[in-house]
């Protein structure tokens, strides 16, 4: 608040610490997905005059490391008219596109701090049981991985300790990834894109994620834009993409960045990884789950998404479905067939209200 009028944040995903700025018209944010925010540097629709990035101290070859950050910011440096690195030793050093010589930084500042830590919530009852579904029923041994943010993710990993030889290609990860690589389960050895390692492209997490990463050459970290590519990613045997959502209608629209007109995050590489696993040759599945209700009890299926919501996947990129209350397929089938496998994973109590929705929009009855 104390820069308003001075600063104008321009955000290309909402998170907890632009939410209410952007909400109340004193920020601005841009609807895009995460591997395409490159582009927009490349082409000078958002010209970077400075580059601020912090990197790890440089080795005695004069490399230092984007490290847990490589993203868009490999290209916000080679685009950018001039580059500050802030140098951190708390940084860990990671392997990829992120090296970068000392000599192309125009200042460079020293400044020790902890790296910033996520803060994680107690994982419900409901969040275990949608991880368990996942976990037991979609995830194949040897099938490569890509999970979201979140309690629903981190509990798809925290139910995976049965499996073998699964591979990780993830836009970022956390430190449920590093439990299943201490418990063995992570080998990546059934991989075509770089077998082997864990690629990934950002990470958030606790200091026990931090020390993994540093100097580890079993993970790399790339430009977004490669490690988004769909058709990178569906080269990977078993593509998994293991997303949530917020609100989900009859008939498979997805809302995930707003709750209504209220902005809350953003595209992020949800659609990227959806269609990867959806065109990869050797069974991907690409996977939403959400909870069946809202905290206040109201339905997260619903018979049409709340007014002012932004659809960010489509009906079409749409395949699994999954709440407590079980895992709806929605490939390939008609409206009505969508309607009453949603219905089937929504919370009892809204089902009859849901089926009568049903019926009034598509004037025929949900049946399989």
């Amino acid at each position: 608040m104390r820069k308003q009028g001075i600063f104008r944040d321009n955000s290309f995903f909402i998170g907890a610490n632009v939410r209410g700025a952007v909400n109340e018209g004193r920020a601005d944010c841009v609807p895009i997905f995460l591997s395409e925010i490159p582009l927009l540097f490349k082409r000078g629709i958002v010209p970077i005059d400075v580059a601020l990035i912090q990197v790890s101290p440089p080795d005695k070859h004069g490399f230092c490391s984007m490290g847990v950050s490589v993203d868009v910011s490999r290209m916000a440096v080679q685009c950018a008219k001039y580059i500050i690195g802030q140098v951190n030793p708390q940084m860990p050093r990671t392997f990829g596109d992120g090296i970068i010589h000392m000599s192309h930084f125009d200042a460079m500042v020293e400044h020790d701090a902890p790296m910033h830590v996520r803060h994680t919530t107690k994982m419900t009852d409901v969040e275990k049981t949608i991880g368990e579904l996942i976990a037991e029923n979609l995830v194949d041994n040897g099938a490569t991985l890509q999970m979201g943010i979140g309690n629903i993710p981190d509990s798809v990993l925290a139910a995976l300790k049965d499996h073998k030889d699964l591979g990780i290609h993830s836009e970022m990860f956390s430190d449920g990834v590093v439990d299943l690589v201490e418990a063995g389960c992570v080998t990546n050895h059934h991989k075509k894109v770089l077998p082997g390692k864990i690629v990934g492209s950002f990470c958030i997490g606790s200091k026990k994620l931090y020390d993994f990463l540093d100097n580890n050459p079993f993970v790399l970290m790339g430009d977004v834009q490669w490690v988004n590519y769909s058709p990178i990613i569906a080269q990977n045997p078993k593509v998994t993409a293991i997303n949530s959502c917020i609100e989900v209608d009859l008939t498979g629209q997805v809302a995930a960045d707003s709750i209504g007109t209220r902005m809350y995050s953003g595209f992020g590489g949800q659609v990227d990884f959806l269609r990867g696993a959806a065109i990869c040759p050797e069974a991907g599945k690409p996977i939403l789950a959400l909870p069946a209700t809202t905290k206040r009890g109201e339905s997260k299926i619903v018979p049409v998404l709340k007014e002012g919501a932004g659809v960010v996947t489509t009906r079409a990129h749409v395949h699994y479905i999954v709440t407590e209350y079980g895992i709806a397929y929605l490939f390939g089938k008609s409206l009505r067939q969508r309607a009453h496998a949603l219905i089937q994973v929504a919370h009892p109590d809204h089902r009859e209200g849901l089926e009568k929705a049903a019926f009034e929009r598509l004037k025929c009855m949900p049946s399989p």
